[in-house]
């Protein structure tokens, strides 16, 4: 008689895991989240202090990154890629996260990998300021390799009405306020792969204390709090999250039309990381930053005059900041100047 476990689904093994983060799950919870561990559905109150208000969603995965985690066992900044990716977006129109669920497949479960991964996704949303309030970790055997992974998430977020950041204010003389990046966060990961060739994830990193594997899995810094108390000096006009397209196709996204804005890469130092891999894969400048986020990870659209008080809020977190470029007239465009 055929059974799920011979089918390559582990009933007992799944029950083991899912009490064995229990712990860290139910850390990131505070008064306001309603439900208990273990059940269909967990939920979160509204948090005092808004009138009217919106409810954001934002979803995202890791993507390709996981490959390299995976060839080397390497997993303990990966929640850190997929809160960072989701709670982020919201943050850039001014949304506070409040809740965040994950979804783990794997081809088998492995218990210590896949506790430290949702382990990862806790620590991550306590950084966020929100509740990891249920996920899903998903067996796919006969589908997938049996040390396959693949991490997804979506968070909620929410807004006072009225008070969100479109970007709709965005007018000639802004200034643009770079905040900085000291890796790759999760993004151009297919490109990073193809270039690396027979080059071992073993090997030091040129340039780095560190082998080429520790530093291409850096975790992703995770901006939402100080980009919310940067939104609070009420100077920010609009945010933009630094992911694939880079700095000009996300700036590109909240520019009014007939706004357009240049961006002066002189402003700040790239980091090594972006130089090796731009010299091993031939990369031409303009490629790199089409894909690459090139040592900035968050922009802030700011009013003339008003820059020194949001450079300080995310000063105040920790992420070095500074003015990289500004807004103009014209027709709507980002340019890359060197």
């Amino acid at each position: 008689m055929a059974t799920y476990r011979e089918a390559g689904v582990d009933l007992e093994q799944a029950e083991h895991f899912v009490a064995g983060i229990s712990e860290s799950v139910t850390a990131t919870w505070g008064p306001n989240v309603v439900g208990g561990f273990g059940g269909f559905a967990t939920g979160v109150t509204i948090p005092a202090g808004y009138t009217n208000p919106v409810l954001m969603m934002s979803t995202d995965g890791v993507g390709t990154k996981l490959e390299l985690a995976r060839r080397t066992g390497r997993y303990e900044g990966v929640g850190h890629d997929l809160v960072a990716m989701c709670v982020d977006d919201l943050a850039a129109v001014g949304a506070r996260p409040i809740a965040f669920t994950d979804y783990l497949a794997v081809g088998r479960i492995d218990p210590d990998r896949d506790r430290l991964i949702v382990g990862s996704v806790a620590d991550a949303c306590s950084r966020a300021g929100c509740a990891l309030v249920g996920g899903e970790t998903a067996e796919h055997p006969g589908v997938v390799d049996s040390d396959h992974v693949d991490l997804a998430g979506a968070a909620l977020g929410v807004v006072e009405s009225g008070q969100e950041i479109t970007g709709r204010s965005v007018a000639a003389g802004d200034t643009i306020i770079g905040v900085e990046s000291p890796n790759l966060r999760s993004n151009g990961f297919s490109l990073v792969r193809e270039i690396l060739g027979s080059r071992s994830l073993d090997d030091p990193f040129p340039g780095e204390n560190g082998s080429i594997g520790e530093v291409l899995l850096a975790p992703s810094v995770i901006y939402a709090p100080a980009v919310l108390e940067a939104a609070t000096t009420g100077f920010v006009r609009a945010f933009a999250h630094v992911t694939g397209g880079g700095i000009s196709g996300n700036l590109l996204r909240v520019l009014p039309e007939g706004m357009c804005a240049d961006i002066d890469t002189n402003a700040w130092d790239r980091p090594n990381v972006f130089r090796v891999v731009q010299e091993w894969g031939g990369i031409s400048a303009d490629e790199m930053y089409r894909v690459f986020n090139m040592g900035i990870g968050y922009l802030a659209v700011v009013a003339p005059g008003e820059v020194n008080s949001v450079i300080a809020a995310f000063d105040g977190h920790g992420h070095a900041a500074r003015a990289v470029g500004l807004v103009g007239t014209g027709p709507t465009q980002v340019r890359i100047l060197d």
